[in-house]
């Protein structure tokens, strides 16, 4: 058995657990469950209409001219006195494409386009007149940012005043403390919440690997995406609401590199939910939260502080907050999904060796050399017992002809001939399986990480999170024509391909001959399959092969010199 061979059975069969996994054992969704008035989170009476028609975003802001603006290092954009709603918001560090001229990120749209996406703070109650999204706030403060919070008022002329002082950090977090003041001669019972939608048919990511959709970790219990539970976006459209566990906690929406979510206080248990409503481009999703109501006494002030997220990703960011703000888990907003123990781990280490290189795609190479210096004594006594396979090989050659017409008898008087060599012919699977974990952890991180995402490399790669964007079928960029997506086989795929050929080559043969023969298009194939992978994964497994050649030949020269001096030899 060829180290081809076992790379090829480790991959099969890890693909197999993989989904295997997922079909026995599908996620299981939290049940939707009905809550008493007083517990369930009071939906803002904010829908987003779908008969009036809706307008471009410039319009919408335009129309809308009651706005506070926000500008920071990271973020722009503006809210809505109306309602005090964050419903403009734009991330400045991170453009649509590598080309630096194009559209910067808009994450938040008022709620009258086609791509709104708001949230607001508020309280529920029965009793008295409250704010709402109709509610006409006064601004204190010209412009919110990281030096200049801002306070938003409002009176309820029936003897309640309200406010609101906003903050925001120098990344993405927002600090939302409500006050709210009883000058009646009533009693009111007031439960602090937040409310967050998001217009238009929700889009799946198309990887199983990916989880969009709600997210978040709540009364201190997390669970991993896609099979344990976080609800996708299908889950929430046959349910309608699905309410979360109540608990301290922490949720909102996902995208692959963003996230916005309700942060609120880590301590205060609170109830919250998703929910869904409308289909098509009128599709509204939600996630809403209710803290425990609080008793206001006539004369009396209540204060509630709460955070909003709204931004990247960015991991050491997400462990910060978990840090200052006591955010449990934050950082599995990342979705690093099954191979968490070692997808992290990796993270970290190419974020250190890109520090000391400068390179992302550097650091990759830098990892591999690491990660093969690991596996060093289990890899030379793989390369030792193929050197010692190699030439047992003409000496399989006559047991093959010799018992051609009784295949049980070949394979026991092969299984012999190793054993009276003591040669295991599974020893090359051992470093193989070890290694695919790694593989699926780096896809991982190449996959799901904003640090990677438009990280160029030297020479054609922009964007190491991007498949090659080279293609042999146009000479690489010489003839002016852009084949399909299927033909796209850049230069890093050939590299790659060209490797695993030669290293083939260096590989003892399977022992049918038929099975040797569809082992020689295996290179073909895989150039092909990972040509639509990201580059940085096909770089780091061309890498990968050249110095598992490199080890391969070294190793394989010295135990045939070795069996040279003891007067053994290739042909008996």
């Amino acid at each position: 058995m060829n180290n081809q061979q076992n790379l090829i059975i480790a991959i099969v069969f890890s693909v197999i657990i993989l989904f295997g996994f997922q079909y026995f054992f599908p996620s299981q969704s939290p049940v939707q469950t009905q809550t008493s008035p007083q517990q369930q989170p009071v939906a803002s009476a904010q829908q987003l209409a779908t008969a009036a028609p809706l307008l471009t975003r410039e319009e919408a802001l335009t129309s809308q001219p009651q706005r506070i603006q926000i500008q920071s290092g990271t973020l722009k954009g503006s809210i809505n006195l109306q309602g005090a709603i964050l419903d403009d918001l734009v991330l400045t560090k991170y453009r649509e494409t590598v080309n630096p001229n194009s559209p910067e990120i808009v994450l938040l749209s008022p709620e009258n386009t086609p791509n709104a996406y708001f949230a607001r703070f508020g309280w529920a109650s029965s009793q008295g007149s409250l704010p709402n999204e109709k509610t006409l706030w006064q601004a204190h403060g010209e412009a919110l940012s990281p030096q200049s919070p801002v306070t938003l008022s409002w009176d309820n002329g029936q003897g309640l005043s309200f406010s609101q002082v906003l903050s925001l950090d120098e990344n993405y977090m927002f600090t939302v403390t409500q006050r709210v003041k009883n000058t009646s001669e009533t009693p009111l019972s007031l439960s602090p919440q937040g409310y967050l939608a998001k217009r238009g048919e929700p889009k799946s990511s198309g990887f199983f690997i990916l989880h969009l959709g709600p997210v978040g970790v709540f009364d201190g219990k997390y669970y991993y995406p896609n099979y344990k539970g976080y609800p996708s976006y299908e889950d929430l459209a046959k349910a309608g609401l699905i309410q979360n566990p109540k608990g301290p906690s922490w949720f909102g929406l996902t995208d692959k590199y963003w996230l916005t979510a309700f942060v609120p206080d880590p301590k205060a248990p609170i109830t919250s939910s998703y929910g869904q409503t409308g289909t098509g481009e009128n599709t509204l999703i939600t996630a809403q939260y209710q803290r425990d109501p609080f008793v206001l006494a006539p004369g009396q002030s209540l204060e509630s502080t709460d955070y909003f997220f709204a931004g990247a990703k960015i991991l050491n960011l997400l462990d910060g907050y978990e840090d200052t703000l006591g955010i449990n888990h934050f950082d599995f907003a990342v979705d690093f999904g099954w191979f968490y123990l070692l997808t992290k781990p990796i993270f970290y280490a190419l974020e250190f060796l890109k520090g000391i290189l400068g390179n992302f795609g550097l650091a990759i190479l830098a990892l591999t050399v690491l990660i093969k210096l690991l596996f060093f004594p289990l890899a030379n006594k793989s390369y030792s017992s193929m050197g010692k396979m190699k030439l047992l090989q003409p000496e399989i050659e006559k047991i093959r002809e010799h018992y051609k017409d009784d295949r049980m008898k070949m394979n026991e008087k092969v299984m012999e001939l190793y054993k009276k060599e003591k040669v295991n012919p599974m020893a090359g699977c051992l470093p193989m399986i070890i290694q695919i974990p790694v593989f699926f952890a780096l896809y991982k991180v190449l996959f799901v990480s904003i640090e990677m995402r438009q990280a160029p490399f030297y020479g054609w790669i922009h964007d190491l999170s991007a498949p090659d964007p080279t293609t042999i079928f146009n000479l690489f960029g010489l003839i002016p024509w852009d084949p399909p997506s299927f033909l796209m086989i850049g230069a890093w795929p050939l590299i790659m391909g060209g490797t695993m050929f030669l290293q083939q080559k260096l590989s003892p043969p399977p022992a049918d001959p038929t099975q040797a023969k569809m082992f020689l298009f295996m290179p073909l194939l895989f150039t092909y399959l990972l040509a639509q992978f990201p580059a940085g994964l096909v770089i780091y497994w061309a890498w990968n092969n050249i110095l598992s050649i490199a080890q391969q030949w070294v190793i394989m020269k010295r135990t045939e010199q070795k069996n040279k001096r003891h007067g053994k030899s290739s042909v008996k």
